[in-house]
């Protein structure tokens, strides 16, 4: 979802070549992702005085800004929206005059340079907080309507579907989260899950079974997309008795897992088979002097909250990279 302050941001901020320029030929550190990870490793680098830039390719806060209620993050006990969190975040670095600029990486390499809309920037440290982009279900009909009953975000697209009859692919926490939310909009929200349990907190599940309008479908996939121009109706199989029906339906709301925005790493990395990042406890990836935090790297949670964590580690790990690569060598040579 393009807000205002992003195209607003769009039209005021300078462009990379300034940016490049007026800070030198090398920045201490640059942070690639705007999400909760990259934006905290923006403070505490910012904190710590190193020469900044973050880079975006979409929206600041990421995948977390999409999100209606967050309700597991500490200090807000009534909720708080992803955009609002996210703002919250993105406020802490712009006091610290970090510049954030709006580009997709295509390519980074083990000496350190990054390439971006036609520009090679060098850094002496790079931190990747890429984060992740949902992961699609591979049926027939799902790029068909993408945009016309196939969605990837319920707070984005939630109010086109008004009193209609939607439904939910997943189990997880981001799938009955968004369930429960799409309830302010449709008439009946059927979960469809593949398995006879869910595996969401279950607080959330708590809640979504005692919401009237969530209904759920355990042990079922959908093998088929159907519809003239619009989404009409949805093909599943029953895991259990191998059937199939077809269930009417105007919209589907896909939350089955996510990708790593790992594309531009060109293998220099060490990764998971899936393609998560591999670090240690100190968010030090296989190459010297790049870093990598939150939801782009192979961990067991995948919250906002470990994000943030991730991304202070990674900060202080790259600061003490700098110092040791450069400051150390600079003092050398200066007691020659």
């Amino acid at each position: 979802m393009i807000t205002t302050k992003f195209l607003e941001d769009l039209k005021t901020l300078p462009k990379l070549e300034a940016i490049v320029e007026g800070n030198g030929s090398i920045f201490d550190l640059i942070i690639i992702g705007g999400g909760p990870a990259g934006l905290t490793a923006a403070l505490y680098a910012g904190r710590a005085r190193l020469k900044t830039l973050l880079i975006e390719r979409a929206l600041i806060g990421g995948m977390a800004s999409t999100t209606y209620k967050i309700e597991n993050y500490p200090g807000f006990s009534e909720g708080i929206s992803g955009m609002d969190i996210s703002h919250k975040f993105e406020e802490g670095v712009r006091n610290l005059d970090i510049p954030i600029y709006y580009g997709e990486v295509t390519k980074i390499t083990k000496d350190r340079y990054i390439e971006i809309d036609g520009e090679k920037i060098q850094a002496k440290a790079i931190i990747i907080a890429s984060g992740t982009e949902t992961k699609k279900l591979g049926i027939l009909g799902e790029d068909k309507f993408r945009g016309r009953g196939v969605s990837y975000c319920a707070t984005c697209d939630g109010s086109f579907y008004k009193e209609k009859n939607i439904a939910v692919v997943g189990g997880g926490n981001s799938a009955i989260e968004e369930a429960i939310y799409l309830t302010r909009f449709a008439k009946k929200v059927t979960i469809i899950h593949r398995r006879d349990k869910l595996r969401a907190d279950k607080i959330i599940i708590e809640k979504a079974l005692n919401n009237p309008k969530i209904f759920v479908l355990w042990n079922s996939t959908i093998e088929e997309i159907n519809g003239d121009k619009r989404v009409e109706s949805l093909t599943l199989l029953n895991t259990q008795t191998n059937t199939r029906t077809t269930l009417p339906m105007e919209g589907l709301f896909i939350y089955i897992g996510r990708i790593p925005n790992t594309s531009f790493v060109d293998n220099i990395l060490d990764m998971s088979k899936n393609r998560f990042i591999k670090v240690d406890n100190n968010m030090r990836t296989s190459s010297s002097g790049i870093f990598a935090c939150g939801d782009v790297i192979e961990k067991s949670l995948y919250q906002i909250v470990t994000a943030a964590g991730d991304g202070a580690l990674a900060a202080e790990s790259a600061r003490k990279f700098i110092e040791d690569e450069y400051l150390n060598d600079r003092e050398k040579t200066t007691t020659i």
